[in-house]
């Protein structure tokens, strides 16, 4: 983290913030850091500037990412918040820029309030329009993706945890292997049969219907449909081995992150095996070695590590360690209809969190080249610009109503790390060819844009008889 020796660094907010999840009193830290109690008390209430000197005991002291630490706003980012006032609901507050600013850094779990209570009226919005459509009954009042999406990510997608329980189960079973060049999905079988009486059976999705994978613990039996291609029936074994060897961690590691229900917890779990399930397939010291001697290929790490696309785009938003940190990614999973399903990150992230895509993203073209990677500079209106590349993939265990290639996943990160990924080697990165998209439509001022879907809020439309513009809903 670069600091500029005339800009003085206001981080109370953060600070204070670290000192609570690190639950130590300000006397505590104030010795840690090797300064007085008081000057912490100054410094959290914004008082007095964070010296470089303070930054660096922090990094040494609690193994701080200074680059999280420096980056305006917690968990809740002035650009989440921005997206929060600009609903109609606050129509004639014109909360202004710098008091948005002064929420995220000054009180961030006030501005994480603010974003709970926004996410759980828009959820209830939602489901009210639904059951007025469909004359229906009453909904659930929480939304448990979006609490276990808002959780993992808030953990910046980073569970060191899990990667060390990973890459110790991953050694366990290579130290098993008869043969150096025995597939993981055999080693794990064989723990399964060995270590827990467990056998696997494929079967025929007409027989496993509605399933793709189902435990029968009556008669010791994983059963796995025949729709699951090699890399997804590797990761489902996976899954269960990590349930039989490491429920217990995961079980912990659920129980802590206090989610408000049964539903929630279990979705959570859910999520958590999968990753538990991945750092075993990826472990990640190897994983993170090979991405960087590549270029990020993915379509090496897939044939190194035996697994899919999107098993490996993912794994690549985990990159986290501090002492072996990969490209900050994000990804963005999307069906032909625009549904979002998936969003991670381990830095920055720029798009909605309460809608959709910009349709200028080739993350949405990417269906008319089925399997092939299209790449993208894009800018947001922050001015941020960030090297995009996407692809489609098949969906896991597919029914008799998809055709294949039906998702799309968009992996990206900041431009200045574009250097490092061979999928923008030959490319002019000073002066690049440049995008420039929106968050979802509703929030962009962007104009004249022909893909536009909605009028911005807050801005009178500007249809008259005399003239028509590349935009349906021009505004002033």
């Amino acid at each position: 983290m670069n600091v500029a020796a005339d800009r003085k660094l206001f981080l109370g907010g953060r600070l204070k913030r670290l000192r609570r999840d690190l639950d130590l009193s300000q006397t505590a830290m104030a010795a840690d850091l090797g300064v007085s109690p008081s000057y912490l008390n100054h410094i959290e209430r914004n008082q007095r500037p964070v010296s470089a000197q303070l930054l660096l005991r922090l990094a040494e002291t609690y193994d701080v990412d200074l680059r999280n630490l420096g980056q305006s706003g917690g968990p809740a980012s002035e650009a989440e918040l921005s997206e929060v006032f600009a609903d109609p609901l606050f129509q004639g507050l014109a909360v202004p820029r710098h008091e948005i600013m002064q929420l995220a850094e000054d009180q961030p779990a006030a501005a994480d309030a603010v974003l709970r209570l926004y996410r759980a009226f828009t959820d209830r919005r939602v489901r009210d329009r639904a059951e007025a459509e469909a004359g229906g009954g009453a909904a659930p009042t929480d939304s448990p993706s979006e609490w276990v999406r808002e959780y993992v990510q808030s953990r910046h997608n980073h569970f060191p945890d899990l990667d060390a329980l990973g890459e110790a189960l991953h050694d366990a079973l290579r130290a098993e292997a008869p043969a150096p060049d025995e597939g993981f999905e055999a080693l794990a079988r064989a723990r399964l049969f060995a270590r827990h009486g467990l056998t696997v059976r494929t079967l025929p999705a007409e027989v496993m219907v509605e399933w793709t994978r189902r435990f029968d613990p009556h008669r010791g039996r994983l059963l796995l449909s025949d729709a699951l291609g090699p890399s997804s029936r590797a990761f489902a074994v996976a899954n269960q081995l990590v349930l039989m060897e490491h429920g217990a961690e995961l079980q912990a590691l659920t129980d802590a992150a206090g989610a408000p229900d049964a539903p929630t917890r279990n979705l959570l779990k859910a999520s958590l095996t999968n990753t538990l399930a991945a750092a075993v397939l990826m472990p990640y010291a190897a994983f993170q070695r090979t991405a960087e001697e590549t270029g990020y290929d993915l379509a090496r790490l897939q044939a190194r590590f035996g697994v899919g696309f999107e098993q490996a785009a993912h794994r690549l938003t985990t990159l986290s360690r501090p002492t072996a940190r990969g490209v900050p990614f994000f990804l963005m999973r999307v069906d032909q209809a625009g549904n979002v399903s998936k969003r991670y990150a381990s830095g920055a992230f720029p798009f909605s969190r309460f809608g959709g895509a910009c349709p200028r993203w080739r993350l949405h073209s990417a269906f008319r080249t089925p399997g092939r990677i299209v790449t993208q500079i894009i800018e947001t209106p922050d001015g941020g610009r960030w090297f995009t590349l996407a692809r489609t993939v098949d969906r896991q265990g597919q029914d008799a109503f998809t055709e294949g290639h039906d998702l799309a996943i968009g992996l990206g990160c900041e431009l200045k790390h574009a250097h490092r990924l061979i999928y923008a080697r030959g490319l002019d990165l000073q002066k690049p060819e440049v995008t420039p998209i929106g968050p979802a439509c509703r929030l962009c001022e962007r104009h004249p844009c022909a893909e536009r879907a909605a009028p911005p809020v807050g801005r009178a439309l500007t249809v008259d008889d005399w003239s028509k513009s590349v935009s349906p809903y021009p505004f002033a």
